[in-house]
């Protein structure tokens, strides 16, 4: 899990503003939401995109931009405003301070002094909203071992799980663009899928991209794969990447739904995620598959600590091959079970509904639950005391669901 924070830009001058660009763009940690070449206007890019940092150069006009940098400070107290200069006299690093600007750094920029000053902004003075926070963004994969295991399933309901928090914001990323149905298990019909990103690539920003998302009732937002199946689909690792960067951005969590075929994509973001869980069912394809991936992993650097093996269907039927025959044919710990409801889960897919709506106190949706919370403790789990509450309510909730 890693700290990523937007940032704006002005400077008049093209030749520093394109160096600083340049830099900008090879953090990770650091998405560069807009730039601006007139002192004047950028006070107005700053209020619309509520960047956590305002990069403001001063050597053009001195005068003009430690106005702005006041500016700024008093608009928008929770954007902190970190200043650059060739000149080194005191006087104009005491009046940037006094204007609010949190660092004062020197032009040609370093990149060791940016990151030294960016660590010191977010561990002293908090991410974006002011609030002393640090935002912080987790890639959670879910990838499996052949098709019709349960990926598609488990993505999409341990992303409702997670959005459920009120502090969680929640994107979720379709890469099968063959056959990938995470809109089916929403209900939706999304107006653009990730075709229209791969297509607007050169100029994606933060506004295109939210503008591709979809959000669901339950507070997750979809980025779906083509409507239609199309060859001409072009997106390299590297564009992906960026994508994946502007949604750490923006959002709290990202679920990405791996396709089957783990081609230059899928391993794209197995690569960007903290945590990828593989999920099997207890038969002998399966397993073998296990061994054979978790092989592969294992030769790519990075890879196998973040792998986490995930039965689905536990108890499908008596001819599944015992857990602990399993754990000694993939040589493997197994992090967690899910157990088999095929019929809830069903319901809810051809309903449209997530489970937390659908079913909430059926086991497995308990189990994914407690997956959540295992994965991140911000998803909440309802207390087995709550019962007689839901219970209490159960007839009304019946009665708008059948509306």
């Amino acid at each position: 899990m890693k700290t990523v924070v937007r940032l704006a830009l002005v400077d008049p001058r093209d030749a520093t503003r394109n160096s600083l660009k340049s830099m900008l763009l090879g953090i990770d940690s650091v998405w560069l939401d807009a730039e601006c070449s007139r002192y004047e206007f950028f006070s107005d890019v700053v209020q619309q995109s509520q960047p956590d940092i305002a990069l403001v150069t001063l050597d053009s006009d001195p005068v003009k931009a430690l106005a702005l940098v006041g500016r700024i400070t008093q608009d928008l107290p929770a954007c902190n405003v970190l200043v650059l200069s060739s000149s080194a006299e005191g006087s104009l690093i005491l009046q940037a301070m006094r204007n609010g600007a949190k660092e004062f750094l020197s032009i040609p920029l370093k990149l060791e002094d940016f990151m030294a000053a960016l660590d010191r902004i977010v561990q002293i003075h908090g991410g974006r909203g002011g609030d002393g926070q640090v935002r912080q963004s987790q890639v959670l994969a879910v990838c499996g071992v052949s098709g019709g295991v349960g990926c598609t399933s488990l993505a999409i309901n341990l992303a409702c799980i997670l959005a459920r928090n009120e502090h969680n914001s929640v994107a979720v990323i379709d890469l099968d663009f063959a056959l990938g149905d995470t809109d089916v298990w929403l209900d939706i019909i999304p107006d653009y899928t990730i075709q229209d990103v791969a297509e607007n690539i050169t100029r994606l920003d933060y506004s295109l991209l939210k503008r591709s998302l979809t959000r669901h009732e339950c507070g997750a937002f979809l980025l779906p794969r083509p409507v239609q199946m199309d060859d001409g689909l072009k997106i390299t690792p590297d564009q992906l990447r960026r994508v994946i960067a502007l949604l750490k951005a923006t959002f709290t969590h990202l679920v990405i739904d791996i396709s089957k075929s783990y081609s230059a994509l899928d391993l794209a973001a197995l690569g960007a995620a903290d945590t990828a869980l593989l999920v099997t069912q207890l038969d002998l394809p399966c397993l073998r598959n296990v061994v054979r991936l978790m092989q592969f992993f294992d030769q790519r650097e990075g890879f196998s600590g973040k792998i986490k093996i995930v039965v689905n269907r536990l108890g499908l039927e008596d001819a599944q091959i015992s857990l602990n025959k399993a754990l000694e044919t993939i040589g493997r710990e197994v992090y967690w079970q899910v157990p088999n409801d095929y019929a809830t889960m069903v319901e809810a897919r051809n309903n449209g509904v997530p489970l937390i709506v659908q079913s909430p106190r059926a086991k497995i949706t308990r189990s994914l639950e407690q997956l959540a919370h295992s994965i991140d403790g911000s998803a909440h789990i309802a207390p087995e005391a709550d019962d007689k509450k839901q219970r209490k309510g159960l007839f009304s909730f019946l009665g708008s669901g059948s509306r």
